[in-house]
C-alpha cells in the first residue's frame, strides 16, 4: 500500500512537502488530509532499508530488486558525487492526473545537494548499503552484539561486564540454580527425597532478598537533588535483573525471582500454575541472557552465567502437588528441565561463575541519608516470607468443614452487628465465614475489631485457609475484599499494548474502561476494583489473573490473538463460561483433576471455583477452540472479538458506498467526516469500528454482524454499480435476511421449523429450536 516507483510513502495521506500543503501552519484542519490522498511524497531511503534488510536475512532477490529500483533515483551532483534525494513529490501541474491514475505521473526530486546540503540520514544509509552489497562490510561489524541473530548465536561478550575478550569460549547457555529452603524442617523433608538445599543462614554472609528490596535500591539510580531528578520509578525487577548477584554497600545479595514473590496473592498457592510459570521464566532467561562476563583465574577465563534462587516455602509441600514439585527438583538435579540446562549447587561454589554487578550509585546517596533508611531486614523478618499462623496451622491439621451452609445473606444483612458476630463464631463453613465477614466489612469497615482480630486480619487468614484447602471461590472473594493486587500487572498490560492491541476492564454486560497506554499498578487497581466490585467481588481478582495469563500467552504465542484488536477481559471470561457450559467432557476432566473447589458435593461448573492453573488452561482452550457447533463457535469468537483478515478494510469499502453511513445497535457510523479524517488501514478507524461493534450485547450476534459485513463487502465488490441510498440499518438487514431464510426453509421443510427472530433479537426467554447464530456460514 505504501510502495511506489520512487520509494515508500511514510503513511497514507501524508501531506508533508506536497505542493498542496500550507507550510505556514503547524496542524491540519478537519478533513484536510483527504486533499493529499494519492499525491503523498515517496522516500527512496526506504528502498535502502529494504536492501540492508535483504543482506542481513540473506535474501538476494530482495537486494537485487531494490538496488535496481534505487538506481534511477540517484542524483549525480558533481563534486558531491552521488546523492540521495530526501523525497520525490508530484508537481502542481500533475496533481489531478496523478489522482485519476495513481503512479502514472513523473515525480520531482527534492533539492538535496543543490545548495551544498545533503540528506545525511539517507546518504549515510546509502554508503552502508553499498559497502554491504560489495562485500566490503560484514553484518557482524554493524551488529557486534548479534541483536539480529537468534539468541543462541549471539556474541558472548558485552563490554559493560567484561574487561577483556575471550576469543575461544562459547557460552553453554546453562543457568545456575541455588535451592533455598525457608526453614530447617523443610530442608530436612526435602533431604529425605535426595534434594539438598541451603537455608538463608547457611549462605551467610550472602543475603537472600525478595525482588522488592532491589526495587528500593534502584530508586536511587540517577537521583540528583540539584537537578531535581528522582531516580528510577518503583517498577518490578524482571527475570534478567534477578539473575545476577549484587554488591551493595559492602553486602553481597542474591534476589529470588518475581515468580516466587506472589505470596501476598493467592496465585502462588496453586503449585501447578507456579511450576508452569517457572518453566516460562527459565526459558526467558535462557533465551535472553547475553550479558556474559569474563572473570580471570590466572591465565584461564570462564563466562559468567545467570544465577537463579529457587526459594522453597513450607506451603509448597502441603499443596497437593508435591510430586510435581519433586519431579521438577529432580530434573534440576539431573541437569536439564524443560529444555533448559541447569547447574545445581551451593551458592558459595557458584559465586565464582556468577554474574556480579556493583551498584556503586548507592554510595554518594547513603553518605547523606544513612544506611538505616533502606530498611533491609533479614529474610525471616520480612512480611512476604510469612509462614502460616496458628489459625492456618490449626486449619491444616484439624477438621475444618467448608461445605455449603445455609447462610441467608438477606437475613444477615438486616441483622444487628452483634448477631452477625455471634453467627460468625459458630459458623464452620469457609463460604459462610466469608459471606459474614463481607457483611461486617461493608457495615463496620476493615478495622472493626472482633474476638479474633480486625475484619481485614480475619479475611487474610481465611484467604490462606481457603487457599490451603483449594476452595478457590472463597479465596477469590476474600482476596478481593482485602483489595489484593497481583505483582507484574502493569508489565502484563504493557505486553499487550506494545503488540498494537487495547485492553478493557469491566464485568461482561456492564460498563468497561479502555486502557490504551501503560498505567501504574495503582491506576490499574483503581480501574479493576471500581468496575468489578459493584457487580461481583470475585471478578476484581479474577480479571487480574486473566491479565497475567493474557500477558504471558501473548508474549510466547502471539498468533493466538490474531484478529483480536481489543482484548475485553470481561468478555474473555464470558467466553470461558460458555466453554464450561458447552463441554461436558471438560466438566469431567476438571472435576477429575481436582481443579474445582475441593468439595465432593460441589458439582456446579462455576468459573470462580476453578484453580488458577485451570483458569489459564481454559483460556488457552478458548483461544484455540474450533468446533462444528456454529452457535458455540460464534459465542466464542464474538466474546473474544476475533475478526477475519482485512475486516476493517472491508468495512471501509462498505462505508465508501454508503453516503449516509450505517447503524449498529443504535451506533451511527457516518461516511463523513470519517473517510476524510482517517485513512484505509488506520488504527483509529479499526478502533472506531470496534467501538461500534462494542454496542452489541450478545457475543454470537456480534459475530453474525462481522460475518454479514464480510458478505456485504463481497457483494459490493462484485457489483461496482451498487450503492446504498439511505442510512443502512445493519440490524434490520440481518433480521430481514433471516426472515427470507425462514421462508425458504418453511417452503421446503414445512412450518415446524419456523422460529421467531424477534424473540432472539430483543432478548426474550422463549426457546428457539433454530436461530441465525446456529446456522452454518453458507446459509
Amino acid at each position: 500500500k505504501l510502495q511506489g516507483n520512487y520509494g515508500f510513502k511514510r503513511f497514507l495521506r501524508d501531506g508533508y512537502s506536497t505542493v498542496l500543503e500550507d507550510k505556514k501552519r503547524k496542524y491540519y484542519k478537519p478533513a484536510e488530509i483527504k486533499l493529499f490522498d494519492g499525491i503523498e511524497c515517496e522516500w527512496p531511503v526506504f528502498y535502502i532499508y529494504m536492501i540492508i534488510d535483504g543482506v542481513f536475512r540473506n535474501k538476494e532477490e530482495q537486494v537485487e530488486k531494490y538496488c535496481r529500483m534505487l538506481q534511477p533515483l540517484l542524483q549525480d551532483n558533481g563534486e558531491l558525487g552521488v546523492v540521495i534525494p530526501k523525497y520525490y513529490f508530484v508537481s502542481e501541474e500533475n496533481v489531478e492526473a496523478e489522482r485519476k491514475a495513481p503512479g502514472t505521473q513523473k515525480r520531482v526530486p527534492s533539492d538535496e545537494g543543490t545548495d551544498g546540503k545533503l540528506f545525511l540520514w539517507g546518504q549515510s544509509l546509502y554508503l552502508i548499503a553499498c559497502l554491504l552489497v560489495e562485500g566490503l562490510l560484514s553484518t557482524k561489524e554493524l551488529d557486534p552484539i548479534g541483536k539480529s541473530l537468534p539468541p543462541g548465536e549471539r556474541s558472548n561478550v558485552n563490554s559493560r561486564y567484561s574487561s577483556f575478550r575471550s576469543q575461544s569460549y562459547v557460552s553453554d547457555q546453562s543457568i545456575q540454580m541455588v535451592l533455598i529452603a525457608e526453614s530447617t524442617s523443610l530442608q530436612a523433608t526435602l533431604a529425605m527425597y535426595g534434594i539438598q538445599t541451603q537455608t538463608p543462614q547457611q549462605v551467610e554472609p550472602i543475603q537472600i532478598w525478595p525482588p522488592g528490596e532491589l526495587v528500593k535500591v534502584y530508586e536511587f539510580l540517577g537521583v540528583n537533588k540539584k537537578l531535581g531528578l528522582t531516580g528510577r520509578p518503583p517498577r518490578p525487577v524482571g527475570s534478567l535483573g534477578t539473575s545476577k548477584i549484587y554488591r551493595i554497600l559492602g553486602r553481597t545479595v542474591l534476589c529470588y525471582p518475581l515468580v516466587f514473590n506472589l505470596s501476598d496473592f493467592y496465585m502462588s498457592q496453586d503449585m501447578s500454575l507456579l511450576i508452569d510459570d517457572i518453566k516460562d521464566h527459565l526459558c526467558i532467561v535462557r533465551d535472553s541472557w547475553c550479558m556474559d562476563t569474563v572473570a580471570k583465574f590466572g591465565r584461564n577465563s570462564v563466562c559468567a552465567r545467570p544465577t537463579q534462587c529457587f526459594y522453597l516455602k513450607d506451603y509448597m509441600i502441603r499443596s497437593g502437588h508435591m510430586s510435581e514439585l519433586l519431579d521438577m527438583l529432580a530434573a534440576f538435579k539431573r541437569g536439564e528441565y524443560a529444555g533448559v540446562k541447569i547447574r545445581l549447587g551451593n551458592l558459595q561454589t557458584l559465586m565464582s561463575t556468577a554474574c556480579v554487578e556493583h551498584l556503586d550509585f548507592m554510595l554518594s546517596e547513603y553518605m547523606d541519608i544513612g544506611l538505616g533508611s533502606l530498611e533491609v531486614k533479614p529474610l525471616e523478618e520480612r512480611e512476604d516470607s510469612h509462614v502460616l499462623d496458628r489459625h492456618t496451622r490449626k486449619a491444616s491439621t484439624g477438621t475444618l468443614h467448608h461445605e455449603e451452609e445455609d447462610v441467608s445473606m438477606e437475613d444477615m444483612s438486616s441483622s444487628p452487628t452483634w448477631e452477625v458476630i455471634q453467627h460468625l463464631q459458630t459458623c464452620t463453613s469457609l463460604k459462610g465465614q466469608s459471606l459474614l465477614l463481607r457483611v461486617l466489612l461493608k457495615r463496620e469497615g476493615p478495622n472493626f475489631i472482633t474476638d479474633e482480630g480486625t475484619i481485614v486480619d480475619r479475611l487474610e487468614r481465611l484467604c490462606r485457609k481457603a487457599g490451603d484447602m483449594k476452595y478457590w471461590s472463597v479465596v477469590r472473594l476474600t482476596a478481593s475484599l482485602c483489595g489484593k493486587l497481583v505483582d507484574s500487572l502493569a508489565p502484563s498490560i504493557t505486553s499487550v499494548l506494545v503488540r498494537g492491541k487495547q485492553v478493557t476492564l469491566g464485568v461482561f454486560g456492564h460498563e468497561e474502561e479502555v486502557i490504551s497506554n501503560p498505567l501504574s499498578p495503582g491506576e490499574i487497581k483503581n480501574i479493576v476494583y471500581s468496575k468489578c466490585m459493584p457487580h461481583d467481588e470475585r471478578e476484581a481478582v479474577l480479571q487480574q489473573e486473566m491479565i497475567i495469563y493474557i500477558g504471558n500467552i501473548i508474549s510466547t504465542t502471539p498468533e493466538l490473538f490474531d484478529g483480536i484488536l481489543k482484548i475485553r477481559v470481561g468478555w474473555f471470561i464470558q467466553a470461558m463460561k460458555n466453554e464450561l457450559k458447552a463441554s461436558s467432557a471438560g466438566k469431567k476432566q476438571i472435576c477429575g483433576s481436582q481443579n474445582l473447589d475441593n468439595n465432593k458435593q460441589h458439582h456446579s461448573m462455576d468459573i470462580h471455583s476453578l484453580s488458577p492453573s485451570a483458569i489459564k488452561q481454559l483460556l488457552i482452550t478458548v483461544l484455540t477452540q474450533k468446533r462444528e457447533d456454529w452457535l458455540h463457535q460464534r459465542q466464542l469468537d464474538g466474546a473474544l472479538g476475533r475478526t477475519p483478515k482485512d475486516f476493517y478494510d472491508k468495512v471501509w469499502q462498505i462505508l465508501e458506498r454508503s453516503p449516509a453511513g450505517f447503524t449498529v445497535s443504535g451506533f451511527h457510523l457516518p461516511q463523513q467526516p470519517t473517510l476524510s479524517d482517517m485513512t484505509l488501514s488506520e488504527m483509529n478507524f479499526a478502533l472506531l469500528v470496534e467501538r461500534m461493534l462494542g454496542r452489541i450485547a450478545q457475543p454470537e450476534y456480534r459475530q453474525i454482524m462481522v460475518e454479514m459485513l464480510m458478505v456485504l463487502s463481497t457483494i459490493l465488490y462484485r457489483n461496482p454499480e451498487l450503492e446504498f441510498q439511505g442510512c443502512v440499518e445493519l440490524d434490520k438487514l440481518v433480521q430481514e435476511s433471516f426472515q427470507y431464510f425462514q421462508q425458504d426453509q418453511s417452503q421446503s421443510h414445512g412450518q415446524e421449523k419456523q422460529v421467531g427472530m424477534w424473540w432472539y433479537l430483543f432478548g426474550q426467554s422463549r426457546p428457539c429450536p433454530l436461530t441465525h447464530s446456529a446456522l452454518e456460514p453458507q446459509a
